[in-house]
């Protein structure tokens, strides 16, 4: 993940300011990646200071040991008012090792609107030295005044290829490519696809499914899953499968695959409506059948 971080332009924003002795007050970094903003903060950390991974300060950053490093929530705790306030009263005092010191907040899209307020005026006027970095997955619950008193860094969602890349480095499986593609950009959200065990129950399941080419396929289909655990993760999976196809057919002429292209089309913007259904529980098995038969119908 370190590749992918220091390759955006939030990073490289970072890197200028440091480089240009112009490090603002207070940071905050949107990344939608829950399993990973904490450690993405850690890699804007290791510039802040100046280190690197493998010397011992970039260990100690790492680990969160370093002594003008502070990161928040603590292990197994959760950003309160308490918190807040011992992170204005830590402020106040001076930096044991550097002449600054940085306090990361880490899930801040967690905090309350009491730890958010308390914060505020540290924010603006923070102690001289003092640096605040803040990670959220979501804006929506930040205060307009919070958002006001950073600078926003934004990690956009990452391409398919460079997830790809991510998780063929990390070890070879048959299942990269379509977990990269299927991700939605969130590095995290495919390694839980691929540590989960799901992920490979879901892309049979939707291949058998989308293979059903005929009334008796259908109607089987529908009746196998129609008590699938991983209902809307399914249908994503199906969605893309038929999307495929569609791409498959634009990209070249001669293309003649297993679906025709208006029923690829047709099925990837009907699976739209079957999100809506499931959202009011909608019957599973006979939404699979009505769809199924819809597509058959459409393909023929």
């Amino acid at each position: 993940m370190e590749q992918l971080i220091r390759g955006t332009a939030a990073y490289k924003i970072f890197c200028g300011d440091r480089r240009a002795d112009r490090l603002s007050h207070a940071y905050m970094l949107y990344f939608a990646d829950a399993r990973n903003l904490r450690a993405a903060l850690k890699i804007f950390a290791l510039q802040f200071f100046g280190a690197q991974p493998d010397d011992r300060n970039g260990r100690l950053i790492l680990s969160e040991g370093l002594s003008d490093l502070k990161v928040y929530p603590r292990p197994d705790n959760k950003l309160t008012a308490e918190a807040a306030a011992a992170i204005v009263e830590d402020a106040a005092l001076k930096p044991l090792e550097y002449d600054k010191k940085l306090y990361i907040i880490s899930d801040f899209q967690t905090a309350s609107p009491i730890f958010q307020n308390k914060l505020l005026k540290v924010l603006e006027e923070p102690p001289a030295g003092v640096h605040f970095l803040l990670g959220t997955t979501s804006l929506a619950p930040v205060l307009d005044t919070v958002v006001s008193r950073v600078k926003l860094l934004e990690v956009p969602l990452f391409t398919p290829a460079e997830i790809f890349g991510v998780l063929e480095r990390e070890g070879k499986n048959p299942l990269n490519q379509s977990v990269a593609e299927a991700c939605g950009g969130v590095l995290g959200t495919a390694k839980d696809m691929l540590g989960g065990g799901w992920y490979k129950e879901v892309t049979c399941a939707a291949q058998e499914i989308c293979a059903a080419d005929s009334v008796a396929k259908a109607t089987a289909a529908a009746f196998r899953y129609g008590d699938f655990k991983h209902k809307s993760e399914l249908l994503s999976e199906m969605q893309r499968i038929y999307f495929s196809e569609v791409k498959n057919y634009a990209n070249s002429a001669g293309y003649r695959g297993k679906i025709t292209k208006g029923a690829a089309i047709y099925a990837v913007e009907s699976i739209n409506g079957a999100f809506a259904d499931l959202k009011f529980n909608a019957n599973f098995s006979s939404l699979l059948y009505d769809f199924l038969l819809r597509v058959v119908q459409n393909n023929k």
